[in-house]
């Protein structure tokens, strides 16, 4: 199950969990985890005006710090996606895997 993002995929294969991230100028990072170590997600669908984002936290990731302006996670976080309002279906049946894994 693959869902493209902005500059970036998420891949779920039904046990791990792997974020491709692309920036311009530097080679593709992927980070990889297993849905069994997922401990909490995050999820805003796009819309028409904003990107949505699936943002997973696991034991070492970033987590979201409480009263920032827009209260969404920074781009610099390994564990979260944006993608647009065209991904909105294949974002949350991924999500719905991954919680059905983690369970």
């Amino acid at each position: 199950m693959d869902v493209k993002g902005i500059q970036g995929s998420i891949n779920f294969d039904g046990d791990w969990v792997t974020i491709t991230k692309s920036q311009a100028g530097a080679a593709a990072t992927a980070t990889r985890f297993r849905a069994a170590d997922v401990t909490g997600t995050r999820f805003k669908s796009a819309t028409t005006f904003f990107n949505g984002y699936l943002q997973f936290n696991v034991p070492g990731s970033l987590v979201d710090q409480e009263g920032r302006r827009n209260r969404r996670p920074t781009a610099a976080d390994r564990h979260r996606l944006s993608f647009r309002k065209s991904a909105n279906a294949e974002a949350s049946q991924l999500l719905a895997a991954v919680e059905q894994a983690r369970g």
